[in-house]
């Protein structure tokens, strides 16, 4: 059953300018309240933890937040973005930030993750397109470079035919208790920096890292009707998680480039054409361009200079499947520069005409005898 989500800024009872100190500090307040750790076997408390994990998910982030500003829900879910599969996946993308908020103990998804698994990092590539294949759509290949699990040691970070041994200072868990008065306070183990693992003998070709450096292509379908600053998401394409944890995604953030001749509102297309005097006095039937290319086209007699004309469907299709804008035809009057002696003299005619009809005119007539 669809339901209508509710709006990110309500979720997190902050205004829509909120800073984000703010939205963070108003997420804290609503994860401590109904973190699963804490409601166990709770469905409502569940469903809230997982709605404002959302929402901090998109206003904590300024090209999400951007994005979910201008077009709301539908842009975001246009853009690839589809929230949290499940908790594992929110205390993947936020294990960072509930360390932070709760430290280590039964509580703040400890029960969780304990192996430390953690989602890999998202990557992001600016693609430019050009207005015609934002309206048809595309589809383009890219090249990005980025770490990979390094294929020597598969990526233990240890020389191959060797084991990272268990740090012996925090037996592996990766952070250490320390006790100030009353409280534990958990940090990071400074012997492991965090991995749990000592690796004596490094590999040679990740240094010990585990990761490598690669080039890779890849393609890209770019839906029609798309704009600058939607983007799109391809899964698994970012950075290798940590310990096991799946990779990261790429976002494509879409540039759309000026076009020369077009001029883009929303789904509608705008284009200035000019046409000669007698072209607008008699009409004319002229070709116009379009998208998918020329177009006859009527131009009706006696049309003025900044006029308006539509020609219905022919601008962008919607990003949805639904609908088509417009082409919008601003008439702009060409004037000659240059006439030869014939043209001067039919000019001279018709302003010789135009100079008689308008002092026979009810306004010039009662001009003149006031």
């Amino acid at each position: 059953m669809n339901m209508t989500k509710r709006d990110y800024y309500e979720i997190l009872d902050v205004n829509r300018d909120a800073s984000a100190d703010e939205i963070k500090k108003s997420y804290r307040k609503l994860a401590l309240k109904y973190h699963p750790d804490r409601n166990p076997d709770n469905p409502e408390s569940e469903e809230k933890f997982k709605e404002a994990s959302e929402a901090y998910e998109v206003l904590s982030d300024s090209e999400k937040r951007s994005l979910y500003d201008r077009y709301g829900h539908d842009g975001l879910k246009n853009s690839g973005f589809s929230g949290f599969s499940g908790f594992d996946d929110i205390f993947s993308s936020f294990g960072d930030i509930f360390e932070d908020f709760f430290g280590m103990g039964g509580f703040g998804g400890s029960q969780r993750g304990r192996s430390g698994a953690r989602k890999g990092q998202d990557l992001r590539y600016d693609l430019n397109i050009s207005l015609r294949e934002a309206a048809f759509g595309i589809e383009k290949n890219i090249e990005i470079v980025k770490n990979v699990l390094c294929e020597t040691c598969s990526g233990s970070g240890a020389k191959p035919g060797t084991q990272p041994e268990t740090c012996s200072t925090c037996m592996g868990a990766g952070r250490v208790m320390q006790q100030q008065g009353f409280f534990s306070m958990a940090t990071s183990c400074p012997e492991c920096r965090g991995t749990g693992k000592i690796i004596k003998e490094p590999c040679s070709d990740c240094r010990g890292t585990g990761k490598t450096r690669q080039k890779k292509k890849l393609k890209v379908k770019i839906p029609s009707g798309v704009e600058t600053g939607m983007r799109l998401k391809l899964t698994n394409e970012g950075e290798p998680g940590e310990k096991g944890g799946p990779n990261g995604d790429l976002y494509v953030f879409i540039i759309e480039d000026e076009d020369p001749f077009f001029q883009r509102h929303n789904n509608d297309i705008v284009c200035q054409i000019p046409i000669s005097f007698s072209q607008a006095a008699l009409g004319a039937e002229i070709e116009i361009p379009t998208l998918k290319g020329g177009e006859k086209f009527k131009i009706p007699k006696g049309i003025q200079s900044s006029d308006l004309l539509t020609i219905k469907g022919a601008g962008i299709p919607g990003i949805n499947g639904r609908g088509k804008g417009n082409q919008i035809i601003q008439v702009i009057l060409k004037t000659p520069t240059k006439l030869s002696k014939k043209e001067q003299e039919l000019f001279q005619e018709l302003a010789n005409m135009e100079q008689e009809n308008e002092k026979n005119s009810g306004f010039f007539k009662n001009l003149f005898n006031q």
